[in-house]
């Protein structure tokens, strides 16, 4: 199968990334589910950019670069929060349902959120990401030039080095190609040829044991990157979300940063005996519950760990009940259906994986260290997020980037592709061994929540290293000698994932961010990334 370009993943970047490019490319979009199933869809708070005239892209970069802890790439948030109205525009010119607010200076209401000087963040409702995947969706799917491959996993990217020997007339680096991506429902092994190809992956939250990600956050961009030759960044930094449901039966339910934004207190349950119904977050932060995630994520995890709690509380029950459902309708009604009544009982909540701030290092443009490779969103590492996401920087971040992207590729002249050879046949073999990867993927997230989490030391690191070590021999062997499945190829993701974190968080001594170590408690004078290279073949 050929195309012009073949995006990878199907969120805000993916769709952005398409439906620039659509008018005068054949584009494929490969999703491991259906179109709606990432992590986008889920994004409740909003989308931050500069819409009022009280606001200025000033106060904007320097909240990203306090909230970045010193290691945002001040060019990168400059270029990216520059960029943010005409972004917002284009969404609103694509019919997104923002709420309005007549009396806004743009017409649209704009809330606050932790680490925000000011309210700068558009949003419909507390549904954002699925309003807007929605109104993008219809677009992609009534685009004649736009291919659809859904229930369609990514196995590995084709790069000219995988062709046959380089041409003896010097060292032309490598090419990517295209990919091999496997028909989940049919088993079949497809080969896609593409000009360009562009990983809009996600992160890769389901590396740990809690998360609010969605199932297919298993990294998939940033392993095949990886292994492809390319270097990634700042994978040490995963932000953990303050405010998670917690639930036996509500699966990954993310609180959104916003209930805070708009006056959710946070507070000691029951089970803190004396200190129940007291308030914590200025014991640790002037700012409170307006502080940054990782502040608030870190205050939770101690006064958990500190009083043998499994939850605090987010109490909202001293605002009306009217703008509590009006404002927060999706939360309201998931919390109302497991028996809470958010007007009048607070929340039980505890921190759990969010957003991975490293990725595969691009420049504004999403271009990758291997030619016709891009990388756009949560997979990509700009350098915006720094040792922190600021709230709502990344769906930004997925549209300003995937307009550039695109517009680098059609400044791009076509060149057609080479022949690229079919998948590899010889080694598949039926497997009655299933259980190994259900197994596998068991202990693959409990080491990475129990040694890997909030806050960490060298020890525990180097037994999470140790033991992923044992479980990528074991993958590595399985993969190379049974037929491949989706759960099978996530888990391979997964684990080179998992390395690549535990790996930038042994390089990194010091605390910064969300890298929290026991062992090198203080910050050092000097902000520096944490770059590591693959070893070429």
């Amino acid at each position: 199968m050929k195309f012009d370009v073949a995006i990878v993943g199907s969120g805000l970047a993916g769709l952005s990334v398409a439906l620039h490019l659509a008018e005068t490319r054949r584009v494929a979009i490969v999703s491991k589910r259906e179109l709606l199933d990432g992590a986008s869809n889920w994004a409740q708070g909003g989308i931050a950019a500069v819409l009022d005239s009280g606001d200025s892209h000033a106060e904007h970069i320097d909240d990203t670069l306090v909230a970045g802890a010193g290691l945002c790439d001040e060019g990168a948030t400059r270029y990216i929060v520059e960029h943010g109205r005409e972004a917002i525009e284009w969404l609103i010119a694509q019919g997104v349902p923002f709420t309005r607010d007549t009396s806004a200076e743009l017409g649209f209401h704009l809330t606050r959120e932790g680490g925000h000087s000011q309210r700068r963040i558009i949003h419909a409702a507390d549904a954002t990401g699925h309003a807007v995947q929605v109104t993008l969706e219809e677009k992609v799917r009534a685009h004649p030039n736009i291919s659809l491959f859904e229930h369609h996993c990514a196995i590995d990217l084709i790069t000219s080095d995988k062709l046959g020997p380089r041409p003896s007339h010097g060292n032309a680096q490598p090419k990517c190609h295209g990919l091999y991506v496997q028909d989940v429902r049919s088993g079949e092994v497809h080969t896609v040829a593409a000009e360009h190809t562009v990983m809009c992956t996600g992160g890769a939250g389901k590396v740990y044991l809690y998360t609010t990600n969605p199932d297919t956050a298993s990294g998939d961009g940033i392993a095949m990157a990886w292994r492809a030759g390319c270097r990634v960044a700042n994978m040490e930094f995963i932000q953990f979300h303050p405010t998670c449901l917690y639930h036996p039966y509500a699966k990954s339910f993310l609180i959104t940063e916003a209930m805070r934004g708009e006056g959710g207190l946070l507070k000691l349950p029951p089970e803190a005996a004396a200190a129940a119904g007291q308030r914590f977050m200025l014991a640790h932060d002037p700012r409170a519950e307006l502080a940054p995630r990782d502040v608030v994520a870190r205050a939770i995890d101690f006064e958990i760990k500190k009083r043998g709690l499994d939850y605090v509380h987010l109490d909202m029950t001293h605002k009306p009940a009217e703008f509590l459902i009006e404002h927060f309708p999706t939360i309201y009604a998931r919390c109302l259906e497991l028996g809470i009544d958010i007007t009048k009982q607070p929340i039980p909540v505890v921190p759990a994986a969010h957003y991975t701030c490293g990725g595969v290092v691009t420049d504004m443009m999403g271009r990758t260290d291997l030619p016709g490779l891009y990388a756009v969103g949560e997979t990509g590492y700009t350098g915006l997020h720094g040792a922190n996401r600021l709230a709502s920087n990344s769906l930004l971040e997925c549209v300003v980037i995937g307009r550039a992207c695109a517009q680098d590729i059609l400044s791009k002249e076509k060149n057609g592709t080479p022949y690229l050879p079919d998948w590899d046949e010889s080694r598949v073999t039926d497997a009655d061994e299933e259980v190994v990867i259900a197994h596998n993927w068991d202990e693959l997230r409990r080491s990475m929540w129990n040694y890997v989490g909030i806050v960490r030391t060298t020890k525990r690191l180097e037994r999470a290293q140790h033991r992923i070590a044992l479980l990528k021999e074991e993958i590595d062997e399985y993969y190379r000698n049974f037929r491949i499945t989706a759960d099978l190829l996530e888990l391979r993701n997964l684990v080179d994932v998992a390395a690549l974190i535990v790996n930038s968080a042994l390089q990194r001594r010091e605390s910064r961010g969300l890298h929290f170590s026991r062992d090198y408690p203080e910050t050092l004078p000097k902000a520096l990334p944490t770059i590591l290279t693959p070893n070429r073949r």
